[in-house]
């Protein structure tokens, strides 16, 4: 999840991708930059971090 222009993007992560506003993605990256128009890492654009 994360907020974006005053709006809330929720993802739903699948076995085979990720569903956005009742679209299948196979990245986090090809919603980023439909949400943005820029590109964008997704996990970084969502915030998410690798953990040792």
């Amino acid at each position: 999840m994360r907020t974006w222009g005053g709006r809330t993007v929720e993802v739903l992560a699948l076995e085979n991708g990720f569903l956005w506003k009742d679209q299948h993605y196979t990245s986090l990256t090809s919603i980023a930059v439909a949400v943005t128009g820029a590109r964008w890492s997704g996990p970084r654009f969502f915030g998410l971090t690798r953990h040792a």
